[in-house]
């Protein structure tokens, strides 16, 4: 069998200082010299043959064309010998290591809790490391290597990435306690048309607001665009409009206190998939895999795998 010329500490080296931006930051994080650092990525590129860094003065480290493809397989090795080290300590007793996964930020208070306390239960010795980020910004982590999974809606992801559906929401109308629909059991969008609407601007709540109302053949001009679920919710109760949401929280009432009352939608609206998602460049882990059957497991209406052991040997 042939051996690599290079080592799997030059990759994690890499793997830092393409995540830090500099050679300095790198080398705090590492614990270990700025020269020693340097030394160690041009060796790198020696053995590979490539140029993986553009080392710019005053302004850190660019990764190159190359070196953004050798990144992603790096992260990708680094996380099966990380996988492999574990398995190996913790043989006999379970899955063990860290588990990144990402999450939209309206998703994250309603699902993560629950997750994070079932599956710790599950599989104690698994680390979960969880990110909160827009759309577009999980869906670069995905594809860098940098998070295994994210828990996200199924629009505006990125072209290519494995998409599990979980379960589905519908989207209703949330109006002030007070509004003459607010006791009504459902409402037709076109009721609400000369009604300020405040609209989550955070993409893809965004868009996917926009297709609610041109699948009710509607294009309302929002009154105010927020990036809060939260304040959109105290805007409602505070009588400055009604909105358009997908999750819905326990209690009816804003952070001040006030009610709103959520009203479900009389159109023929589409139901929006909860999805997890993966790059299809990146073998999941077995840490990726046994979370990914938790949230199977929990989440989804009818769904039990019988494998409530599955971070055991």
């Amino acid at each position: 069998m042939k051996l690599p010329r290079f080592s799997l500490r030059r990759l994690a080296y890499f793997a830092e200082a393409a995540r830090s931006g500099t050679i300095s930051e790198a080398a705090i994080c590492l614990n270990i010299s700025q020269s020693a650092l340097s030394d160690a990525l041009t060796e790198l590129e020696r053995e590979l043959g490539l140029q993986l860094l553009i080392r710019q003065r005053a302004r850190g480290i660019r990764l190159t064309e190359a070196g953004r493809g050798v990144l992603i397989e790096a992260r990708s090795l680094l996380k099966q010998a990380d996988e492999l080290q574990s398995g190996a300590q913790k043989r006999g007793q379970g899955l063990a290591g860290d588990l990144s996964v990402g999450c939209y930020p309206t998703l994250m208070p309603f699902l993560m809790p629950r997750l994070i306390a079932g599956f710790q239960e599950l599989c104690p010795d698994i680390v979960l490391h969880f990110v909160e980020q827009t759309q577009e910004r999980l869906g670069a982590r995905l594809t860098q290597g940098e998070i295994e999974l994210s828990l996200t809606y199924d629009i505006e992801l990125p072209a290519g990435v494995v998409v599990e559906e979980l379960y589905r929401l519908r989207p209703y109308v949330l109006l002030p306690a007070a509004h003459p629909r607010a006791g009504d059991g459902s409402v037709l969008l076109g009721t609400l048309a000369g009604e300020p609407l405040i609209l989550l601007d955070l993409p893809p709540s965004r868009q996917h607001t926009t297709r609610v109302f041109a699948e009710a053949a509607l294009s309302p001009t929002p009154s105010h665009r927020v990036a809060s679920f939260e304040l959109v919710r105290a805007m409602v109760a505070r009588g400055l409009g009604y909105a358009v949401l997908m999750q819905r929280p326990a209690g009816n009432v804003s952070y001040e206190g006030l009610e709103v009352a959520p009203v479900a939608i009389a159109d023929a609206i589409a139901e929006m998939p909860i999805v997890l998602v993966r790059s299809p460049d990146l073998a999941p882990s077995r840490r990726a895999q046994a979370f990914a059957t938790f949230c199977r497991d929990l989440l989804t209406p009818g769904h039990k795998s019988g494998n409530s052991d599955n971070c055991g040997q």
